[in-house]
């Protein structure tokens, strides 16, 4: 796809614009990503391939997925292009790809709030087996970096007075509750990457996200930025479940890739970096947010009354990612809503074309 038809051309030549010093390393090789058919994985994809062609950095990149067919359908370009080959498998006991990697990016993750609900053994098995059968073939495939993505949940609840969360904060889930299999998860993926570092000399990066808007982002999961925008473009009101008080705050997609790359390339290896924005801001206060970003004039209605007690807050400091790498949040979050909002209306318009022939 061209410069001329990809709807994502401007992020993609921003994101080769702030990773300059990451793709020479990357040039010649064959790196293998999991979870690339998610939104990390889609726009890791994305970057790669833009990269790849603008670069001529002949690498290739071999991305594991349970559903190829189904991502053929999503992404055709990336499916198809020549520099990525898919393979089919489970996280947790595929089948070994043939040849060596220089580099392993492990995104595969069931985020899925309700999977908490349904099957919290699942959602730990998904986590810590499948990180472990990623770092062993890691291992044995000769690679040099490992970038795991964890989540700002290996942090728990927190607290009312710690505005932006920082990557020492000591905090963790409740260990005697089910609900804490995704955060107890990711710790213990992140200390099977400590693991796998001494014990293997493997330098394994750790990405802590948080909350991100951006194309590919669902519209119809527990998103709520992503929920709202869905509102919007079904014509409205947008709707906000529950009482809109807590607390988040957005990374445009575009500055998530840039982190994500250099942390991969140039993080310190077992030094957590906090991934999203400090620009808090509550869920109702999005919800309108999108509304103004948009133009529109729909109505905002919040569902629920305020509850009792200070707002949830998830909010990371990112300190440690802007002195030691260089990174900074650029995308302002209605920027972000509307390059979204305008991706995912040209993208619903080309799945139409497609339906309708």
């Amino acid at each position: 796809m061209t410069s001329m038809t990809n709807p994502l051309s401007r992020d993609l030549d921003f994101i080769l614009d702030h990773t300059e010093a990451v793709w020479p390393e990357l040039r010649g090789r064959r790196i293998f990503i999991t979870g690339g058919t998610g939104f990390f994985g889609c726009w890791l994809l994305e970057s790669f391939v833009w990269a790849n062609d603008k670069l001529h950095l002949e690498a290739e990149a071999v991305v594991l997925t349970r559903d190829p067919e189904g991502f053929r359908t999503k992404a055709p370009h990336l499916a198809e292009h020549p520099s990525v080959r898919l393979v089919t498998g489970d996280v947790r006991n595929f089948e070994s790809p043939s040849g060596t990697f220089s580099h392993v990016i492990h995104a595969a993750t069931e985020s899925a709030s309700g999977l908490n609900e349904r099957d919290p053994m699942a959602m730990l098995d998904n986590i810590v087996a499948g990180t472990r059968r990623v770092l062993d073939f890691a291992v044995a495939c000769g690679a040099r970096k490992f970038l795991l993505t964890s989540s700002g949940a290996v942090y728990g609840q927190q607290t009312a007075d710690t505005a932006h969360i920082p990557e020492t904060y000591p905090g963790s889930p409740d260990p005697t509750n089910p609900r804490s299999a995704y955060g107890e998860g990711k710790r213990a993926a992140e200390l099977l990457c400590a693991i796998y570092r001494q014990g293997y000399g493997l330098e394994t990066k750790i990405a802590r996200g948080f909350a991100f808007v951006g194309p590919y982002l669902p519209l119809d999961k527990h998103f709520a930025i992503g929920n709202f925008i869905r509102d919007q473009l079904a014509g409205g009101p947008i709707l906000v479940s529950g009482d809109g008080t807590p607390i988040r705050s957005y990374l445009y997609a575009a500055d998530l890739a840039v982190w994500l790359w250099t942390i991969l390339a140039k993080g310190a290896p077992c030094r957590p970096y906090n991934v999203g924005s400090e620009a808090a801001i509550s869920i109702a206060e999005t919800a309108r947010t999108v509304a103004a970003a948009l133009g529109s004039a729909f109505p905002v209605e919040i569902s629920g009354k305020p509850g009792i007690g200070a707002a949830h807050r998830y909010v990371p400091s990112t300190a440690r990612v802007q002195c030691e790498l260089g990174l900074r949040q650029w995308t302002r979050l209605e920027e972000a809503i509307r390059r979204t909002r305008e991706w995912h209306a040209v993208h619903a318009a080309g799945q139409s074309e497609v339906c309708a022939c």
